[in-house]
C-alpha cells in the first residue's frame, strides 16, 4: 500500500518553465524508485532545480558498505536519495531536525536487533547515565516502502499517551539521513520469550497479565487509539515481571464511531473483521487479547497461522473456539466473551472486563498491581537459556555496526561483543512493527505471520 505524501493539487498555477523543471525532477525521483506528488515538488522549485543540477553534474557521495547492507537498498539509489532536498521537511514536524551533538553524548552499548528498517541499538546517555533503546531508520527505506505516514503516526500516538503499562517514548528526532526513535530500555525482554521458556502459565499469573494489559488497552481506547498489533512479542517486561505494551507502528487514531479497513497485524491475533478487510474498530484489540490469554494458558494458539489472510479468515470463521476442559469456568467465560466473532457482542470495554467473575477479588489499581513481583518471570529471567530463547534461533553479531554512519550522533561500540541482548527478536523487535508485507508474500517465522496490505 503506497502512502501518499502531500495533498492532491486542486488547481495548477505552475508556469511552463516550472512545470518542465518539476516534471524533470519527478522523473529523476522516479528513476531512483520514489513517487512524489507534484505538490511536493513545487514547495521550493529553485532549490530543487539547483540541487537536481548539482546531483546530475556532481559526484555521488561515498556511502559505507555497512550502511548499504543495513538499509537493504542498492548503492546508486541510496546515494542519490541522500542528496535530495526535502529529506528534512517531509518528516517534520513529527521528527524535529537537530544539530548533531558531539559523539560523547551517546555511546552504543550493543546491538539489540535488526528491525524492519534498520538496527535497534542499546545506547547510554552519558549525561543522564541512563540506558535506552534507539531505533535508527534510514529515511530512504521509509520512502522506498511508502510508510512515511505510518512512521509519523507511530510517534504521534506515543507522544499522546503516558500510562504505567504502556512503553514510553522518550524522544525522537531526525538528521540528514536517519530517523531516531528512543524508548525506555527493558532488559528483561518480552513475554513471548518467557512463554517459550515455560510452555504455559498458570491462570493466577495470567490474571495479573490480563488486568495490566486490559488497563492499557482501555486507556488507549479512551483516547481513540487502536493498537492493531497486540501480541506477546509486543509486551515488554519490567525487572519485576510487570507489563509494558510496546510497538505502536500499526496503531492509529479513530474518532468516535470511526471505522478502519486496513488488513494489518499478526495473523494469528487478527479478529475476523480485520481479516475480512473491515469495517472494524477498537473491538479488534479485545479479540487479540483473547487469543493472547488463551495461548498463555494452553501453550498454543487456538488456530495455527495460515499462509494468507483469506485462508486464515476461513479457518477463524469455521473454528468453534471451544474452551479446553482444563480452564476454570471463570477463565473459560472470560475468553469466550473476548473471542466472540460478532464485534458488537464481544467483550470490548474495560468496565465489562473488570466485572468478569475471573477478576473477583483482583485489584485494577496501578500501584497495587505492581506492588508484588511476578515470581515466575523473576525466576525465569535468571535461567541460563533465556538469552538463547530470546534470539529465536537467530545468530547475530555486532559486526554490521563496524563503521556504521550515525551522522556522528553516536560513538561507536568500544569493543567487539558477539553476545546478543536478551531483547533480540527475529521477525519483530521491541520498538518496530514486524515486516509489513502483502499477504500474498507473507513471510513466516515459526508459526507466526505478519501481514500489512
Amino acid at each position: 500500500m503506497m502512502v501518499m505524501m502531500g495533498a492532491h493539487a486542486t488547481k495548477n498555477t505552475t508556469t511552463s518553465t516550472d512545470a518542465q523543471e518539476n516534471d524533470g525532477w519527478r522523473g529523476f525521483l522516479s528513476s531512483v524508485g520514489l513517487s512524489i506528488p507534484a505538490g511536493l515538488c513545487r514547495l521550493a522549485p529553485p532549490a530543487l532545480r539547483l540541487n537536481r543540477q548539482r546531483m546530475l553534474r556532481g559526484k555521488s557521495p561515498d556511502v559505507p558498505e555497512h550502511v548499504l547492507r543495513l538499509a537493504g537498498v542498492g548503492p546508486d539509489k541510496l546515494r542519490a536519495e541522500w542528496t535530495l532536498p526535502g529529506f528534512i521537511s517531509m518528516f517534520l514536524p513529527e521528527f524535529p531536525h537537530r544539530t548533531v551533538p558531539r559523539q560523547e553524548h551517546f555511546q552504543v552499548l550493543g546491538y539489540i536487533a535488526k528491525g524492519s528498517f534498520g538496527p535497534i541499538l542499546k545506547v547510554k546517555d552519558r549525561a543522564e547515565q541512563k540506558t535506552y533503546a534507539v531505533k535508527v531508520i534510514p529515511k530512504s527505506e521509509i520512502l522506498r516502502l511508502g510508510v512515511l505516514e505510518q512512521s509519523k503516526e507511530e510517534v504521534i500516538v506515543q507522544r499522546q499517551v503516558r500510562h504505567p503499562f504502556v512503553h514510553d517514548l522518550q524522544d525522537c528526532w531526525q538528521t540528514q539521513r536517519h530517523l531516531y526513535i528512543m524508548c525506555d530500555y527493558c532488559s528483561t525482554g518480552d513475554l513471548y520469550t518467557y512463554w517459550q521458556m515455560i510452555g504455559q502459565f498458570t491462570e493466577d499469573t495470567v490474571r495479573v497479565f490480563a488486568a495490566e494489559l486490559a488497563s492499557a488497552l482501555g486507556f488507549l481506547h479512551d483516547f481513540g487509539i487502536i493498537h492493531r498489533d497486540v501480541k506477546m512479542e509486543n509486551i515488554l517486561l519490567t525487572d519485576d515481571g510487570h507489563l509494558r505494551l510496546a510497538d505502536f507502528g500499526l496503531s492509529r487514531r479513530l474518532e468516535r464511531g470511526g471505522r478502519a479497513f486496513t488488513i494489518c497485524g499478526t495473523i494469528q491475533y487478527m479478529a475476523p473483521e480485520v481479516l475480512s478487510g473491515g469495517p472494524y474498530n477498537h473491538a479488534a484489540d479485545w479479540w487479540s487479547l483473547g487469543i493472547l490469554l488463551f495461548s498463555l494458558v494452553t501453550g498454543k494458539f487456538p488456530v495455527p497461522a495460515e499462509a494468507d489472510h483469506c485462508s486464515m479468515l476461513r479457518r477463524v470463521r469455521s473454528f468453534p473456539y471451544e474452551m479446553p476442559l482444563s480452564f476454570s469456568p471463570q477463565f473459560a467465560l472470560l475468553v469466550t466473551e473476548l473471542l466472540c466473532k460478532t464485534p458488537t457482542r464481544r467483550l470490548r470495554t474495560l468496565d465489562r472486563f473488570k466485572r468478569q467473575t475471573f477478576f473477583h477479588g483482583t485489584t485494577f489499581d496501578f500501584a497495587l498491581l505492581q506492588r508484588h513481583p511476578v515470581e515466575v518471570i523473576v525466576e525465569l529471567r535468571e535461567r541460563p537459556d533465556r538469552a538463547a530463547k530470546a534470539r529465536r534461533g537467530l545468530t547475530l553479531s555486532l559486526q554490521p555496526l563496524r563503521g556504521f554512519d550515525y551522522d556522528s550522533l553516536l560513538s561507536p561500540v568500544a569493543a567487539p561483543d558477539t553476545q546478543l541482548d536478551a531483547q533480540t527478536q527475529t521477525h519483530t523487535d521491541t520498538l518496530l512493527p514486524g515486516p509489513t508485507v502483502p499477504p500474498q508474500s507473507a513471510q513466516e517465522n515459526g508459526s507466526r505471520r505478519e501481514v500489512f496490505v
